[in-house]
């Protein structure tokens, strides 16, 4: 019988093969060390700051008033709502990705203020989340996932600890242990159609958050606040308006 795959966490110096990010060798340009140095480039060093941009009717029901780094989140019932908390980090200039979600709408998450430029999306894992996720970690400052059901406490404990070594934060849709707080849409109301005619114009979403204490908010979330929302830059990052494509990076594990 053949031993179990090593667990990339379980060593404190665990240094991911940054080649496993992307298609192909080591060679191409794009690939491996060189992403990494491109991200950190247009970036900056990291998040300077526990507190990342948040969408301020999100800000207002999370623990601590905003996403912070080190974190993680989970979101009951809704891709948008999880859209929703990218949006904010994004704007501002983060790097983001999407591990784990193959029907994932890059036209929704623009719509909603995700920067495509520095979006990176890894549809397909061949069952190396925890390892994707882990190397990951190392290069953006958000990641959003669907974490398996397999996951256990401890290999979140530790992953939670690489978040906050870091300073980086994760949002999952579905249950994940030790979560900062669980965000669900309770109420999803349409606007714009008339009697039997009309055209839907706006949406509002009533987003509730209950932290690890067990204290719930709730608050009023519409797409007009995620369109209109004007994010300071971060430290060190590039705004890339001279080379904006909107084309997300779509890696491979």
């Amino acid at each position: 019988m053949s031993s179990p795959a090593p667990n990339p966490l379980m060593s404190p110096g665990y240094a991911p093969d940054q080649n496993m990010l992307v298609p192909g060798t080591a060679s191409q340009p794009e690939h491996g060390l060189g992403l990494q140095e491109k991200i950190n480039q247009m970036q900056g060093s990291r998040l300077g700051s526990r507190r990342l941009p948040t969408i301020p009717s999100l800000g207002r029901i999370l623990p601590g008033g905003a996403l912070l780094a080190g974190a993680a989140y989970s979101v009951e019932n809704s891709t948008t709502l999880a859209m929703a908390l990218l949006a904010g980090p994004s704007g501002s200039g983060a790097w983001c990705s999407v591990i784990g979600i193959p029907d994932f709408n890059v036209e929704a998450a623009a719509n909603l203020g995700i920067d495509l430029d520095r979006l990176i999306l890894i549809p397909h894992l061949d069952g190396q989340w925890l390892a994707v996720t882990a190397a990951m970690v190392d290069v953006v400052s958000i990641i959003l996932t669907i974490a398996p059901a397999t996951i256990t406490g401890s290999d979140a404990a530790r992953l939670r600890a690489r978040l906050r070594q870091r300073g980086a934060a994760l949002i999952t849709i579905g249950a994940w242990p030790q979560s900062e707080a669980v965000l669900s849409v309770s109420e999803n109301t349409w606007g714009g159609l008339g009697t039997g005619s009309g055209h839907l114009q706006t949406r509002r979403l009533k987003v509730t958050a209950k932290g690890h204490n067990g204290r719930s908010r709730s608050s009023e979330l519409s797409h007009a606040e995620l369109r209109q929302s004007m994010w300071p830059q971060l430290s060190g990052s590039d705004n890339g308006k001279n080379d904006r494509h909107f084309i997300p990076r779509v890696v491979s594990a």
